[in-house]
Formats: C-alpha cells, structure tokens, sequence
C-alpha cells in the first residue's frame, strides 16, 4: 500500500485559505474531504484527498455560482460611522 500523507488544520488552513466553520460546514454537506481520528486528539484530513478536491474546485464552471438575492433581505446594512437614525 503506498504511503498516504495527512495534514493537521495549520497546514490544511495554509492549503485552502477558508474559515474553519466554512470548513466545518462543507464537510457536513459533503462538499469537503472529511477529516478524521488518528488518536482522540489528532485530526487530521488525507493530503490527496485535498489536492483533488481543489482540482475539482479549479475545473468546475463558474457560471452556476449562486449569488445572495439581496431582494430577499429584511433590513438593508448601514454602514458605520453613518448618521442615519
């Protein structure tokens, strides 16, 4: 079996500049490698799983990003240091 090459989250976070809970939450949908236990205090994620997912996000098209409907807001966001009241 060939050697498989883990990362713990610093080198994760150097790799796939995201937040954690973007992280979090993408792995949970399935989006994401998932992480998991080489000892109860030790996550780790598979490097090549990694760099595959980012080839994957590198080919796929652009065009079926969805964008927030800012139609759909409740308030609009002021901006600080505004004088509205």
């Amino acid at each position: 079996m060939p050697f498989r090459r883990t990362i713990r989250k610093h080198e994760l976070r150097q790799i796939v500049p995201l937040a954690e809970s973007t992280i979090y939450e993408m792995e949970r949908r399935g989006e994401f490698p998932r992480r998991f236990n080489l000892t109860p205090r030790c996550v780790v994620w598979d490097l090549a799983e990694v760099e595959a997912w980012i080839e994957e996000r590198k080919r796929a098209p652009r065009g079926n990003i969805s964008k927030p409907d800012v139609y759909l807001r409740k308030s609009r966001p002021v901006r600080a240091g505004s004088n509205q009241v």
